[in-house]
């Protein structure tokens, strides 16, 4: 809440080390992200050599930054598996590791995504009455962008967690978006209420009738995420990450076409010329950096996953994610919802040998 004196102070964790443009655009990241962001201070982990170099470029950062020295960190191939049993002095691991003792108030990584999530679920374990956690990302549409989970973390769902992605969902929305009603859709291959799955079938009819505050629209199908009919798009992993990667191609695959088609004549190149304001404002529009930040919903902590390949300003977004996150206290909201949905809090513990369910994060990527 860029601007009033009265904001909370909240810490940032950084993996200094993580993501393909590591550690460069995580301090300049951290750097724009202060520009519009109050009261922050960060811990950044990783090699203390080279980040002190970089960070001496961006007096902002330094005057608010403790680094901690480590030269471990998780590398992209590793399995899930592999790195949250042998990257014990990680960059990522150490800052999750901050959130949980309590040192920071959320941590943000743009590196491994399965061992981003593997750490994170067995180190913080999940929220009072969340079976789950879920990845929930930031999605352009027509009018405002709207919040869709699960992204990947979990392919196959039944109608409780569809029910608690939800309740995630609407409080993310409520805390990024400051949506007062958020309207929540049950992605699915029809709008018909006798369409789709059991799980999707079942999860509309809690939704429909639960006692909590939630504006619950219906089923919604592929193409009424662009059209930007709903707030929260609910859905199980493995069909929210193949909406997500497909959405992506297909914007590309515009804007290659676009591209070849104002390069195909002197009239189009002059006409693209004259077009530049609006061209440029078009690309600003489906900049992905502008969306970057998926948090992992349900934890108890908040984890902010960046893209892999992203640039300082989407690193920046990221981080400024986390910040709102964490200073309008998103997990109370969820807790709370919980509690008035009278959902029983699980029997979840996790232990690191016991790993069944962390080995199906190896197949997530950026």
């Amino acid at each position: 809440m860029s601007g009033n004196l009265f904001s909370k102070r909240v810490t940032i964790a950084l993996d200094g080390m993580g993501g393909d443009n590591a550690p460069e655009i995580v301090v300049e990241g951290a750097s724009l992200a202060l520009k519009n962001h109050d009261n922050v201070r960060f811990i950044i982990f990783g090699d203390k050599k080279v980040l002190r170099h970089l960070i001496e470029q961006y007096p902002n950062v330094r005057d608010v930054t403790k680094l901690v020295h480590t030269d471990e960190m998780v590398l992209d191939d590793d399995k899930p598996s592999y790195a949250l049993r042998r990257r014990n002095n990680s960059s990522m691991r150490l800052a999750i590791k901050a959130v949980r003792n309590g040192e920071a108030d959320g941590a943000v990584s743009a590196g491994n995504t399965g061992a981003l999530m593997a750490i994170s679920k067995v180190m913080l374990r999940t929220l009072p009455g969340i079976e789950r956690p879920a990845i929930g990302g930031i999605i352009p549409t027509k009018g405002e962008p709207c919040v869709m989970l699960d992204l990947g973390a979990n392919v196959n769902c039944d109608a409780d967690n569809l029910f608690e992605f939800s309740v995630m969902g609407d409080a993310f929305s409520r805390v990024i978006f400051q949506k007062e009603n958020p309207s929540i859709g049950l992605l699915n291959i029809g709008t018909e209420e006798v369409k789709g799955n059991e799980a999707v079938k079942a999860a509309a009819n809690m939704l429909r009738e639960s006692d909590l505050d939630l504006n619950f629209y219906g089923h919604i199908e592929g193409d009424d995420i662009g059209e930007g009919i709903v707030d929260v798009v609910v859905t199980d992993g493995f069909t929210g990450n193949v909406a997500l990667k497909t959405a992506e191609g297909t914007a590309k695959m515009f804007s290659h076409f676009l591209k070849d088609a104002l390069k195909s004549s002197p009239i189009a190149m002059t006409g693209a010329l004259l077009a530049r304001t609006s061209l440029q404002k078009f690309k600003d529009r489906l900049n992905p950096s502008l969306y970057n930040g998926a948090m992992f919903l349900g934890l108890n902590g908040i984890v902010v996953k960046s893209h892999g390949g992203t640039d300082a300003l989407g690193f920046a977004n990221a981080v400024g994610v986390t910040i709102e996150l964490a200073k309008n206290d998103i997990n109370k909201h969820i807790v709370n919802e919980m509690i008035q949905s009278g959902h029983i809090p699980p029997e979840d513990d996790i232990e690191l040998d016991d790993l069944d369910d962390i080995e199906d994060l190896d197949d997530l990527d950026d």
